[in-house]
């Protein structure tokens, strides 16, 4: 996940109060230990022995006024909070009935709480290097930069004359992998495909993650019969790349790719849109394809 250097300061906030959360429920753990464990010992019976951290509501409340509420990020750590707590309240309800839990209903809580805390680590990641135009999870640039990158190849065009081509590249049904497999195989799958292409990329090329699944490629020094050598050369390499989930599991991925080359009077914006209807065009021609942008034909 990644946002503009612009909301760099609200990322510091949400970092500072990140930390008051993980610190609460390092506190909460402990508590939630004795009570689950030594219910009679400790004094205290029922989910009140080990009462919810109240930061992480007041940190949820500051995030969703912010510009990043709508990462999906922020979704899944509010799901793992809920299912954290949930389970917690339960294990010490049936603990204050004497029914002490067993090493399952324990580490089924202690497994949650390592997500949790995991997921809190990933997002406390994500907006610390979210100013320096890097993608935390590829490792490729981010967006912040894009525009400015490819004015500049523009500009050196209008100069020079020196052809460039734009190139988006987008994983076929990549929403299935998450769905069927979770999101943990969806990551493996995206720096899996970030490390393919940027091995098949030259140096002074340069990809970005645009978010999600779909990555921009800017290949300079390169006219558009170039570039479709290089993006199916890219794509028969991603489609050869095993992806091997943590449960040993190996997926096979493909992609498809839109390009389209730099013309006199083209702004940013509409070369990348050219791209992008090459992109769609390569979708809905069966997917697993490369496509070049062409004008429409006339009526």
């Amino acid at each position: 996940m990644s946002q503009p250097a612009s909301g760099s300061n609200a990322a510091s906030a949400i970092v500072a109060g990140l930390s008051v959360v993980v610190d609460e429920h390092l506190r909460w753990l402990t508590q939630w230990h004795k009570a689950a464990l030594f219910p009679r010992d400790n004094g205290q019976t029922g989910p009140d022995a080990a009462p919810e951290p109240s930061g992480f509501a007041t940190w949820v409340t500051r995030v969703k006024k912010g510009s990043v509420a709508h990462q999906p990020a922020f979704d899944r750590l509010v799901q793992l909070h809920d299912q954290l707590h949930r389970m917690g309240r339960l294990t010490l309800m049936r603990a204050a009935d004497g029914d002490l839990p067993d090493y399952g209903t324990y580490n089924a809580v202690l497994e949650r709480f390592e997500e949790f805390i995991q997921q809190c680590r990933r997002i406390e990641r994500a907006l610390s290097v979210a100013g320096s135009g890097i993608d935390p999870l590829t490792g490729l640039r981010n967006r912040t930069g894009l525009a400015d990158e490819v004015a500049r190849e523009l500009a050196r065009f209008a100069r020079t004359g020196q052809p460039f081509c734009v190139a988006l590249c987008d994983l076929d049904k990549f929403k299935s992998v998450n769905d069927t497999y979770g999101h943990e195989a969806g990551d493996r799958v995206l720096v899996a495909a970030s490390g393919c292409l940027t091995r098949g990329i030259r140096a002074i090329d340069e990809a970005f993650r645009m978010g999600g699944e779909e990555i921009l490629i800017l290949l300079k020094e390169t006219t558009l019969a170039e570039s479709l050598l290089v993006l199916d050369r890219l794509r028969a390499d991603l489609a050869a790349t095993p992806v091997q989930l943590a449960d040993g599991q190996v997926l096979r991925v493909t992609a498809s790719f839109g390009a389209a080359e730099a013309v006199s009077g083209l702004g940013v914006d509409a070369l990348v849109d050219r791209a992008d209807q090459a992109l769609y065009a390569a979708k809905h021609g069966g997917r697993n394809r490369v496509e070049a942008w062409a004008p429409l034909p006339l009526p």
